[in-house]
């Protein structure tokens, strides 16, 4: 479970958001969704423990995760709204290295097969500078793949993405959900999931 308790976050001398409240069971979705600026990427860094609440608690599994280190980290995927991949090493380095990064070291092999289902096949030997964006989003979302966690934390995974693309990362949420998995997303596209448990979260 993953529980915001109270949630307020303060920029310079702006309250972006306060008094924000949420609980996720496993197998739940909760989209997150506001005007730009409404603090929307920085309730996702703080659900991934890279900043921390002006007041409030995240929780994992009913313990603050300030206090579960490694545990909680072990446990979850963050996908940024950027890209981060580096442009001169190739497409299957980027994803071998963001995975071992994260802390799971895959395989070419592995990493051909994620890449293959993200309708990269033939392009893994590729420095990612020579790629378009939705191809070089492709990559990074291809970690999901590999990444065996349970709490999915994505800022606009569907962004330069076609529709084929679109449909690819769908299903992957689906399956996600479906197997007890938790995602926290921000979008401004509409996504069509089924059989899913839907948090919609509004940030003024």
């Amino acid at each position: 479970m993953l529980q915001g308790i109270s949630l307020a976050c303060v920029r310079g001398d702006r309250e972006l958001f306060k008094d924000i409240n949420f609980s996720l069971q496993a197998g739940g979705l909760m989209q997150v969704r506001g005007p730009n600026g409404s603090g929307k990427t920085s309730l996702l860094r703080m659900l991934c423990g890279l900043s921390n609440p002006s007041a409030g608690e995240i929780l994992w599994s009913g313990t603050a995760i300030r206090s579960l280190n490694g545990d909680y980290f072990a446990a979850m995927t963050y996908i940024g709204h950027l890209s981060g991949t580096k442009d001169d090493l190739t497409v299957i380095e980027n994803l071998r290295i963001s995975s071992a990064l994260a802390g799971f070291e895959i395989n070419d092999a592995q990493a051909s097969e994620a890449l293959e289902y993200m309708g990269l096949g033939g392009r893994e030997a590729l420095p990612v500078k020579v790629l378009s964006q939705g191809q070089r989003r492709r990559v990074v979302l291809a970690r999901l793949l590999v990444c065996k966690t349970s709490l999915w934390i994505l800022d606009e995974p569907l962004v330069a993405l076609d529709v084929m693309a679109v449909r690819l990362i769908q299903g992957l949420l689906e399956q996600h959900l479906k197997q007890g998995g938790i995602v926290v997303m921000t979008t401004h596209q509409e996504i069509d999931l089924t059989a899913t448990s839907t948090t919609q979260l509004h940030l003024a």
